[in-house]
């Protein structure tokens, strides 16, 4: 089976045996990382490239009040910002949510591979992607009603977790507490309960045994206003929604 990296990175641009070994290889040396860890944090200098395996993670500040803003999840097949090196030292931190596996890549052997011309492609639209995903959020945050927040960052992440075949049988899990989603969605903990009670009796989402299942992917994505286009995936009609279950649960 491919990597979550090699599957992440094809769904830019396809890759040859022979670049998809060189992805291979950077992905030994795999590490385990307890839940709630930092891997970097504000202000120190970063030397190597993270990549998440195995396990979510995500990007966050906290604020000179002590509140936590998390930016961006990072699932497995993604970099926690590919091009870290270049900074001289973080202006954010990067925190495991759930148990992790990582592995770091050195800088060299990610210029290795910005010399292949498709892998190329693939790093920097990945690169690309997660800016646009940024600007979708401060959208999403700035300009929707907390149930569409959260209907939204539902649909993302069903979405790129199915691009890394992580969804079975539109079941996946999602280790995402609803503080954690509160942080994310710029909430009160009482006001994102408030938000995912507003989608379970729109009939959009079920919460029953630590689950949350999307009753109607089609019909949440229309809700939140949900347009996968920010995902620049090169084949929309085999990885957008219309590949997406109509029943699809999430552990959470």
């Amino acid at each position: 089976m491919p990597s979550r990296l090699i599957r992440k990175l094809e769904a830019f641009v396809p890759l040859t045996e022979a670049e998809k070994t060189l992805v291979s290889d950077v992905e030994r040396n795999v590490r385990t990382v307890a839940p709630k860890t930092d891997l970097i944090t504000e202000g120190d200098s970063p030397e190597n490239v993270l990549l998440i395996v195995e396990g979510f993670a995500c990007r966050y500040k906290i604020t000179s009040e002590g509140q936590r803003q998390i930016m961006a999840y990072l699932v497995p097949g993604d970099f926690c910002d590919l091009h870290i090196f270049i900074l001289k030292e973080m202006d954010h931190s990067i925190s495991t949510l759930s148990a992790c596996k990582v592995v770091e890549i050195p800088r060299k052997r990610v210029l290795e591979m910005l010399k292949t011309p498709a892998l190329a492609t693939a790093l920097w639209s990945a690169t690309l992607v997660d800016e646009a995903t940024l600007r979708e959020w401060l959208v999403n945050i700035g300009t929707r009603e907390a149930p569409q927040r959260i209907g939204h960052l539902l649909c993302e992440l069903l979405l790129r977790l199915h691009v890394v075949g992580l969804v079975s049988e539109g079941r996946f899990e999602l280790p995402i507490t609803q503080a954690e989603i509160a942080d994310t969605m710029g909430l009160s903990a009482i006001h994102a309960n408030r938000s995912i009670q507003v989608l379970r009796e729109a009939d959009l989402i079920t919460l029953a045994r630590g689950h949350v299942v999307i009753l109607d992917f089609k019909r949440l994505a229309a809700f939140s206003g949900f347009n996968p286009n920010y995902l620049h995936l090169r084949n929309q009609a085999e990885a957008g929604i219309g590949a997406i279950p109509q029943n699809a649960a999430i552990s959470f």
